[in-house]
């Protein structure tokens, strides 16, 4: 949830029944970052989760690391990175850590970490993005792993959520559903985008991060540059001097496979009883 979710967003999703969560670099400063743990702490007291990078370039690590033994999230999510730096922390205090995988060896390799969970990043994933179907990725990882499993890619309505649950996850990642929500951080041009946006307006490229993420043409158009004609990044991933860019790219908005199936811009609340609703349709008709 890149530069989209912050305090209000989280916050709502908690108060909703959700585990709201947000990545690190979304707060400028760590001074900000510092106001919006305080912030979330102080209006729930429900679950939510930070989702830290774990690059060994990511040059606010140490700062953000110190800011997760304060505030104490109940859940560490790690993205872009092994998670066996923060695993010790996030115990000593009672937390999980659930960290972002998207290829079998990986997925094998925090499992011998001992994490408490795995988010499983599937094809189809909006932002950074993985290449394998959620079929055999759910059924390879509970060949050896019998923690938490959240699974990610184009998960948008209540019904994939329940088609989640039969393949074996526990817990479902939903970003791009919530981009368009009336509390997220997105700008208006950001959120009118999604909401006008089918899959094919989607691109692929490592042009801005270095790992293949999926990006929406009209914003990579809006920059001056061809969707259709991108360089491929042979620097690989880099996240030093992180703000800056951010600031180089932040209006490049991602989205994943599932954004066609957004028609409006809506409150947390809304959102949720309509994920609901078809959740339990699924189950009424025996799915």
């Amino acid at each position: 949830m890149f530069l989209v979710s912050g305090p209000k967003l989280v916050i709502a999703s908690s108060k909703a029944g959700l585990i709201g969560s947000f990545p690190g670099p979304n707060a400028r400063t760590t001074e900000e970052l510092e106001e919006w743990m305080q912030q979330i702490n102080g209006s729930t007291s429900n679950p939510w989760a930070f989702n830290m990078i774990a690059h060994k370039t990511y040059d606010r690590f140490e700062e953000e690391l110190d800011l997760i033994k304060k505030f104490k999230p109940q859940i560490v999510i790690t993205a872009l990175g092994s998670p066996e730096r923060v695993i010790e922390s996030v115990h000593a205090y009672g937390g999980l850590v659930i960290a972002d995988v998207n290829n079998i060896n990986f997925a094998r390799r925090c499992a011998d970490m001992n994490v408490d969970g795995m988010a499983l990043i599937c094809h189809g994933a909006g932002g950074h993005t993985g290449h394998l179907s959620p079929f055999s990725f759910t059924a390879y990882v509970r060949e050896f792993f019998d923690g938490l499993i959240v699974l990610a890619g184009s998960i948008s309505t209540g019904q994939h959520i329940r088609a989640a649950k039969l393949l074996g996850a526990d817990l479902s990642y939903m970003g791009t559903r919530f981009i368009s929500a009336q509390e997220s951080n997105a700008v208006a041009e950001y959120k009118s985008m999604i909401i006008h946006s089918t899959y094919d307006d989607l691109r692929m490229t490592n042009l801005f991060t270095g790992a293949e993420a999926y990006y929406l043409k009209d914003s990579i158009i809006n920059n001056n540059l061809d969707p259709d004609n991108l360089d491929s990044n042979t620097d690989g991933f880099n996240v030093s001097s992180s703000q800056d860019k951010i600031k180089a790219w932040k209006d490049i908005w991602s989205a994943g496979q599932g954004v066609g199936l957004i028609k409006k811009i809506e409150s947390v609340e809304s959102i949720v009883e309509k994920l609901e609703s078809e959740f339990l349709q699924g189950a009424e008709h025996g799915n």
